[in-house]
């Protein structure tokens, strides 16, 4: 096995930090066809000082293969627990601990890094994948209440390619989409200046929440629907509000709507 390739972040988890992202997961397309083939491989990578959200993660994707093995790296070694609840634990980085999983998450691990790492983390993970896997990476806040994420895959040679940005937030904890901005991924967060197709994007989300007032009496979740509905025409269909009613406000844009 290949040493670990990272550095030890902070580690703080907590119960359910990550449920907005594990929901989507159940329900994403893309996931869903990472998982399809027989017996599938799971990692998520940098689950931090306790494994609760990898257990959770992996209880949300045997909804979608119940045969899925799942696996959590941890570079720190004192972190590495046993194995429990059908999961196992193991030491390692963006190498992947030398497997090919189809799919791959890594959460609030290079918010730690600066800008400049990110591309070389994304290459090695992705180029550990098995053909046609996804690679999920993300930020959300010490709740989870306001969840980023990306997902990539791979080129015919190998190299990562960004395809969405998704947006997850509580209805009730947020005045206006723009507040993700404290929690995008490191890949975007320092681009939401003016100029920047980010800023764009999170300041039309902004103008179409303003516009949709008149839905504020049914609640913010219906609120959003009708916002998500005007964006999504005002972009060409480039962002998209999930068509299925969820508990989460929700928002997935394609990659060149924000790419820096």
């Amino acid at each position: 096995m290949a040493a670990p390739q990272g550095r030890i972040t902070r580690g703080t988890t907590g119960l359910n930090r990550l449920r907005r992202s594990d929901r989507w997961s159940a329900h994403s397309p893309a996931v869903v066809a990472a998982l399809a083939g027989p017996a599938p491989l799971a990692v998520d990578v940098g689950y931090g000082a306790r494994p609760n959200t990898t257990l959770e993660w992996a209880s949300w994707l045997r909804r979608v293969s119940p045969s899925v093995r799942v696996t959590g790296l941890e570079i720190d070694p004192a972190r590495v627990v046993p194995g429990r609840d059908g999961v196992e634990f193991a030491r390692g980085g963006f190498e992947l601990a030398g497997l090919r999983p189809n799919l791959v998450r890594a959460f609030n691990v290079l918010r730690q890094y600066d800008e400049a790492e990110v591309a070389d983390a994304w290459a090695t993970v992705v180029s550990r994948l098995a053909p046609d896997g996804v690679f999920i990476e993300g930020t959300c806040d010490e709740l989870g209440r306001r969840c980023c994420w990306l997902t990539l895959g791979a080129s015919a040679d190998a190299a990562p390619v960004p395809r969405t940005l998704t947006l997850a937030w509580h209805p009730g904890f947020t005045d206006h989409p723009s507040d993700l901005a404290e929690r995008l991924p490191k890949a975007l967060i320092h681009h939401n200046v003016p100029g920047e197709r980010i800023h764009d994007l999170l300041t039309l989300a902004d103008r179409c929440w303003d516009e949709s007032a008149g839905y504020a009496p049914y609640g913010n979740r219906i609120r959003w629907r009708a916002a998500g509905a005007v964006l999504a025409r005002r972009t060409d269909g480039a962002a998209r509000p999930p068509r299925r009613p969820v508990r989460d406000n929700l928002l997935t844009v394609d990659w060149e709507l924000v790419a820096p």
